[in-house]
Order: structure tokens, then C-alpha cells, then sequence
């Protein structure tokens, strides 16, 4: 009996443990925890219930169940490069990034299966539609105009998918070897002539300059000699005008002295005797003295007046 009865309350030792622990497990899964930025779809059995945005929350056990995590971050596609043709029949590989964003979840789980892939696909057919309208030359102008339509194409394709496309970049453009090879020459030709242009310039600028140069220097030598020859001119009127005052006031001077005709005809015989003196080849002797009898008599006159 001791020992039924220590079989029994053995037994119900361990019914019990197995309830509790299987209401913790029960417990356990009916707690959700969903971290920020992220969201969690619940099915109730089987069946879209509701999402769970980050924080706490209690299911209802055994009828609720997680049927996806998502992640509300901006993602990044990096899709691998595509064969596109272009207008004017020139095959070249591009490769796009997409940025996009979840903005509905409930969309987005039960929209369209494989959503990245089917991002990739659309973003491959839109690309092949964009540039068959485009040159080559406009397709590798124009990036910034290509990523712009994509972005709205692929914006207004997966609304219904609850993604949100914020921006798509072509991150690399690979024309064929040859093209690329004829390209390089083109942009050597380019360069070339951008530089034998520029050296040009940069010459008949040079000899602008120096003509420039040269004729201002010419006309400061001009400037220079026309001062110069203003100031010596200046010099000489000035200087004659100053022995003709000193002759005036000279002659001035003899004047109030009242001279006598005696002193007049000696100035006059020294003034003879200077020109004389001279290289010229005629002397020209005033009437007033021809009368050497009466010139020497007056000035024995003179003399002894003198003594």
C-alpha cells in the first residue's frame, strides 16, 4: 500500500511538471517581442489577423501564429548586370540599385511572392524599355534622366506590393570592347585638340601682350624726350630772357647815366674790337665813327677829363 501510494504521488509529481512546463512553452510562444523598425504578421488560423508593430505583445495560444518577420529599414537590391540594345543597335551590359522600402506589410507578405526577384525582373524590362529609346551617346548622358523614370516606373509597379521604390542608380554602363576602344580614341582626339587650342590662345595672348608692352614703352620714350625737350626749351627761353633783362636793365642804367658820345664811341670801338676778334670775313664800320681825326680827338678829351 506504502508503496502504491508513493507510485502515485510519483506520478502526479510528474503530470504535473509536464503541464507546467507545457504551459510555459504555451506562454512562451504566445509573448511576442518585436524589435523597432521591424514587423510581424499574425495568422489566426491560417488567416491574416493582424501586424504587430515593435514593442510587447500576447497571442492567443494554439490559434495564433507568426507567419513572417519584416523589416521596415530602406533595402538595398544590388541586381546583377543586364543585356540591354540600344537605338542604335549597340549591345552593352548595365547593372542597377534599387532602394526601396516596406510601407505596408500586410501588402508585401501576401502581394506577390519573391518580391525581390520580382523587383529585379521588373527593373531588368524597364531598363531594356528605357533604353531602346536612347542613343548610345544619350545613354551614357543621360543617367540622371534613366534613374528618374526607372524610379517612377518601379514606384508606381510595386504600390500594390506595399514596397515603396526610393531611388534607383545604374551603377556601371559596359559598352562593347570595341566601343570602348573608339571611344578612348575620341576622347584622346578631344583632349588633343582642347590642348593645341588652349597653347594657341595662350601664344596670341603672349603676343598681345608683348605688342602691348612695346607700345606703351614707346610711348612713354616718346613722353619722356617731348618733357625733356619742353624743359631744355624752357631753359633757353628762360635764360635768354634773362640776359635780354640784363641788357635792358643795362642799357637802362646807361641811360639814366646820361653818357656821353665819347663813352658811346668807345663802347662802340670795343665792340668792334670783339667782332674782329671773330672768323667773320667783313666788318661793317658804322658812318658815325668813319671820322678817325674826330673820334681820337674825343677821346683825348675824354681822358682828360678823367685824370
Amino acid at each position: 500500500m506504502f508503496l502504491e501510494a508513493n507510485a502515485g504521488l510519483i506520478f502526479l509529481f510528474i503530470a504535473l511538471a509536464i503541464i507546467v512546463l507545457v504551459g510555459i512553452i504555451v506562454l512562451a510562444r504566445c509573448i511576442v517581442i518585436v524589435p523597432q523598425a521591424h514587423a510581424v504578421i499574425i495568422q489566426r488560423l491560417g488567416k491574416y489577423h493582424k501586424t504587430l508593430e515593435a514593442g510587447f505583445h500576447m497571442l492567443a495560444p494554439f490559434v495564433d501564429s507568426r507567419a513572417k518577420t519584416i523589416t521596415l529599414k530602406e533595402i538595398v537590391a544590388d541586381f546583377k548586370p543586364q543585356p540591354v540594345i540600344t537605338k542604335d543597335n549597340v549591345t552593352m551590359q548595365i547593372d542597377t540599385v534599387v532602394y526601396y522600402q516596406i510601407t505596408d506589410p500586410k501588402l508585401y507578405a501576401y502581394g506577390v511572392d519573391n518580391p525581390i526577384n520580382a523587383i529585379e525582373n521588373l527593373s531588368a524590362t524597364t531598363l531594356r524599355n528605357l533604353i531602346g529609346d536612347l542613343e548610345l551617346d544619350q545613354t551614357l548622358t543621360s543617367r540622371d534622366t534613366i534613374n528618374q523614370k526607372m524610379r517612377i516606373i518601379l514606384d508606381e509597379a510595386t504600390d500594390p506590393w506595399g514596397i515603396k521604390v526610393n531611388r534607383v542608380e545604374l551603377k556601371n554602363i559596359l559598352p562593347p570592347k570595341d566601343i570602348q576602344e573608339a571611344m578612348e580614341k575620341q576622347m584622346r582626339a578631344e583632349r588633343q585638340k582642347r590642348e593645341a587650342i588652349l597653347t594657341a590662345e595662350g601664344e596670341k595672348q603672349a603676343a598681345i601682350l608683348t605688342a602691348e608692352g612695346k607700345k606703351e614703352a614707346a610711348i612713354l620714350n616718346a613722353e619722356a624726350t617731348r618733357i625733356q625737350a619742353v624743359k631744355e626749351a624752357e631753359g633757353k627761353a628762360e635764360a635768354i630772357i634773362k640776359l635780354a633783362e640784363a641788357e635792358a636793365e643795362g642799357i637802362r642804367r646807361i641811360n639814366e647815366a646820361n653818357p656821353s658820345a665819347a663813352y658811346v664811341t668807345l663802347k662802340g670801338f670795343e665792340s668792334l674790337e670783339k667782332v674782329s676778334d671773330g672768323q667773320a670775313t667783313k666788318i661793317v664800320i658804322p658812318t658815325e665813327i668813319s671820322n678817325v681825326t674826330g673820334l681820337l680827338t674825343a677821346l683825348k678829351g675824354t681822358l682828360e677829363k678823367k685824370d
